[in-house]
Parts: C-alpha cells; structure tokens; sequence
C-alpha cells in the first residue's frame, strides 16, 4: 500500500459539468441518408434514419455533431440534384468535418465512379466514411476493392430497375396508351374523365400561329405580334421566344395525333435524352384527342418548315452552305431566283438625286459582278409587282379550270409506277409465303444429305425475298411522294377557292401561300411557278424603266 506525504492534502475528485464535457468532444462528425423516392414507406425510412444518427452521435461522448445531410426523393445514380450530399462535400473541404457515418454504399452513391471519386478525395482530405452495414472505413486503402465491388452491384440494381421501367414504358407505348403532359402543352388541360379537353383561348392562340407562319411570318414576327396582342404562353408569361413558336408548330398534338418515343434516356446514370432518329421504334397514335387545328393545315406546316429550312440561292461568299436565311420582311426575297445562274435576288435602294428608287438585282451580281452571271437583269420593284399580279389574276380568271388541271396533275402523279403494281399487302403476304418455304427447306436439308441442291433453292428463296423487300421499299417511297402530291395539290386549290377572283392590290400573305417562285428570265420576261405547280410566262411592261446592270 502506497504511503501519502504527511503535507499532501487530498482533494475530492469533482464531476465533470456539461459543458465541460462538450469541451472534450474532439471528433465533429456527419450523417448523410437518402431515399430515392417519395413513397410513404421510404419516407418513414427517412426519418427514422435521421433520427437513428442523431441519437447515434449525440450519444458519444468524444463526438460532435456538425448535421444530419439527407437527399429526400433524390436518385443516388447522381450527385447534380442531391444538395444535401454536395453541402456535406464542400464542408468536407472547408475542414469542418472529421468523419462521417452513412447506412450503406448504395445510400452513398449508386454510381461506382461517383463513390470511388468521393471516397478517395475525402481519404485524401482525412476523412474516413463508416459504412455501417458493410463494416467498411474508407480511410483504409485496402477499403478500397470492397466498397468497388459494393458500388457496382448497387450501379447493377439501378440499371435492371432502370431497364425494367423502360421495357414496361415502352409495352404501354405499343398498346397506345398516352400520357399527355399538360404543363407544358399550350391549349389542352385534363378534363374531369382525365381525357384533353380544348382550352378555346389558348386554342386560338394555336390557330394564330399557324395561319401566320403558312402567310410567311418569320417566327420573330409572330413573337412580336403575339406580345403585341398580349398573348400569354402555357407558363403564364407575356414574353414568348422563337423556339416556343417553333415547338408549337412541329408538335402532332395540336391535330389530335401522338407520337410516341420521339426522345429516350441513353442510360440511368448519365440521364442524357437523346433524339430518337430511328434508334428504337417510333409509335404514332392517330385521333387520339380533340384537335385543335386539321391535320392538313399541319402537313402544310411542316412542309414550310422544311422549304425554309432548304431555302438554296445564296452564292459561296455570302453563303458558304450554298443556302440563304428565310426572310420575312419581303416575300420576294424568298421567290425570286436569277433565270441565268439559278441565285437568289435582293432588294436594292438606288438614290440619285434625293429621289430613292426599290430595285431588284442579283446577289451572285451584286457579290461578283460579271465573273459568273453576266447578263442578268435589273428590275423595278413596281413593274416586277404588277408582272406577278397579272401572272396571278391570268390564273385566277379560270379557276374551275384550273381546279380541273390540278385534279388531272395529280392523277398523273399518283399513277403507279411501271412494274410497281403489287400492293404492300401482296408483297407481305408473298414474303410470308416465301418464309414458310424457306422454313420447310431447312427442315427438309436437315434429314437430306444432298446439300449441293438445297443450296441452290436456299439461294433462290432468299432472292426473291430481297426483291420482295426492295420493291415494298419503293412502293412505300412511292405512297408518301404520292400523299405529299395530294396534299400539295389540295393545299393550292384551297388557296384559290379561298382567294378572290381578282387581286387589285399586293398582299403579301394571299401570294405567297399561292406563289411557289419567280424566275428572272431576261429584262422584258419573268416565269411564275405556282405552289400547284402550273406555270406562267409575263411580260414585264414598262421594261423601260429596268436597267441592265
């Protein structure tokens, strides 16, 4: 037994306050849970894992809590939307943090990449993470291969639930079942069945737009006209933009259609929604919803797109692509083309003398001068305007014949091609017919032992089916040059019927909807092709007042 000095006096040792024991916690450490969606049983998880941690570092004497980061309803195939998870990494960095604790790898990340990024820059930082289902602490590098291996299967268990969802999507789909999206479609919302019923003031507004475009407005003009108007967009906001426009006229739904699997989602952990240009199938549900606009008023959309779109008359200097920009501010800009080098012409402004005349010239002219087009000429704005109209006003003066001619036009058009009479059903069911043969040969060269001549009747079979495929293939080309023909045909004779039967004045948006181009063919003529595809040759009178340039 030890002896105590007589002149040392023993003092009771006194218990540690509160506060005393909150200087001694030394270790700050952090939670972080997650839960991939908002189901009420996951959410239940969720609060119970905070809960959990809470009391876990609470109850340690030597820690200290700095947060619980949690992720509620967030994927973990990603960090970009979990912010709890990028808070908790950048206190990381700042130094505040000096462990931190998580359920599992898969509440971590569900992304391989992802965990072994964080893991390895937090063991750089002096950081461990606790896996406390797996036993794991990152701080070790050995750690290292399994939370690897754990990373991949919770990336593997993501990617077949991924996988699965898709097939599911993808059956509904080809069964034609349709999910609109409402928030963002202009001029339908979901009526009280939970079919689209038409909203008739955003529906107008719909109708606005497409009459505008099909009369020649560029989408900036329109933009500007529906904010005149105070036209309000499917957000509720006064400001519309070009590309809205745009997805307005190139969405099928405005004519009762659904096209189905026009974007997909390459993978579950890049989430990157690519265009689906003939990747997987496509499904078109046709007269599915009221609609708001006709389905040939959309066709005509759509081929005006496509006409702007491959607008060709610019020369390589101005135009390396050998295509001009659409423009609205002239519609001739637009139809008139160069008879001696196939370019565009161009709006010029003469002035001599404070006196300003409009002229029209060619831009490979304009450009070059005489290198490559030599003669072409020089017009007057107002003789070239009433050469057109009487051009027009000699077409309309005989409309019931003309209606006739396009009628005759486009029965031509449609006549089957030499040689192209099968229709796609005889082709089908000549195909299917060769398919059972060729399965009965193989089953017959199966049990024979002459292989030479089962050769020989396996070639011929498979040739004529590649026939059979190549010529359903034209006939299917040849059906969509004749529809576009029908539709071409019937848009123009529309026009006519709707247009008077004589035109005094120059409106821009009744001949451009009737006005396919304008050729310059020399300094006294033009030739007029219209959209039905008949033509005309005018005399430019008062040709006097045109220059050669």
């Amino acid at each position: 037994m030890k002896e105590i000095a007589p002149n040392v006096i023993m003092i009771p040792a006194k218990e540690e306050t509160a506060q005393e024991q909150e200087r001694k916690r030394s270790l700050r450490v952090a939670a972080y849970c997650r839960v991939s969606t908002d189901d009420e049983e996951q959410l239940s998880s969720y609060e119970n894992q905070r809960d959990y941690y809470t009391d876990k570092i609470m109850g340690e004497p030597t820690w200290t809590m700095v947060d619980v980061f949690a992720d509620e309803g967030k994927t973990g195939t990603s960090t970009c939307s979990r912010k709890g998870f990028l808070r908790m990494i950048r206190q990381c960095r700042q130094g505040k943090i000096d462990m931190i604790l998580t359920k599992s790898v898969s509440r971590f990340a569900r992304n391989t990449v992802d965990t072994l990024n964080y893991t390895r820059e937090l063991r750089n930082l002096g950081i461990p993470v606790i896996f406390e289902e797996q036993n794991i602490n990152s701080i070790y590098p050995e750690s290292e291969f399994l939370i690897t291996l754990y990373g991949a299967f919770a990336q593997s268990e993501s990617e077949n639930t991924s996988s699965r969802v898709a097939w599911g999507m993808r059956q509904a789909m080809r069964s034609g079942h349709v999910l609109l999206n409402y928030k963002w479609l202009l001029g339908y919302e979901r009526g009280p069945d939970g079919k689209a019923v038409i909203v008739p003031e955003q529906a107008e507004i719909v109708r606005f737009i497409y009459q505008r475009y099909l009369a020649g407005d560029t989408l900036r003009t329109i933009k500007a006209a529906l904010e005149e108007k105070g036209c309000l967009t499917v957000t509720g906001k006064t400001e519309w933009t070009p590309a809205r426009i745009q997805s307005i006229l190139t969405n099928e739904k405005y004519c009762g259609d659904a096209l189905l699997q026009k974007t997909f989602i390459r993978d579950c952990i890049s989430k990157k929604v690519i265009q689906n240009t003939g990747q997987l199938p496509k499904y078109l549900i046709q007269n599915h919803h009221p609609a708001i606009i006709s389905r040939e008023e959309f066709d005509a959309a759509q081929l005006e797109l496509a006409r702007r779109r491959a607008r060709t008359g610019g020369n390589r200097k101005s135009a390396p692509t050998g295509r001009c920009k659409y423009s609205g501010k002239y519609i001739l800009s637009n139809l008139l083309f160069c008879g001696k080098c196939g370019t565009a012409y161009r709006r010029c402004v003469w002035s001599r003398k404070g006196y300003q005349r409009a002229v029209w010239r060619c831009i490979s002219r304009l450009t070059y001068g005489t290198k490559y087009c030599k003669h072409s000429a020089t017009i007057d704005e107002e003789v070239l305007k009433e050469a057109i109209l009487s051009a027009v006003n000699q077409m309309m003066s005989s409309q019931d014949e003309l209606k006739n001619r396009l009628v005759d036009a486009m029965r031509q058009e449609m006549l089957p091609v030499p040689g192209q009479g099968l229709s796609i059903s005889d082709i089908d069911r000549a195909l299917e017919n060769l398919s059972k043969q060729f399965d009965h040969l193989l089953k017959e060269a199966s049990l024979s032992a002459d292989s030479t001549e089962n050769a020989e009747r396996f070639r011929s079979i498979s040739t004529a089916m590649a026939e059979l495929k190549e010529r359903r293939t034209q006939v299917e080309k040849l059906h969509r040059e004749n529809e576009q023909m029908y539709r071409r045909v019937k848009a123009a004779e529309a026009a006519l019927s709707e247009t008077a039967a004589w035109i005094t004045e120059w409106k821009e948006d009744v001949l451009y909807q009737l006005l396919e181009k304008v050729t310059v063919l020399d300094q006294t003529r033009i030739r007029v092709t219209f959209r039905s595809g008949a033509e005309i040759e005018q005399a430019l009178e008062g040709a006097e007042r045109s220059v050669t340039a």
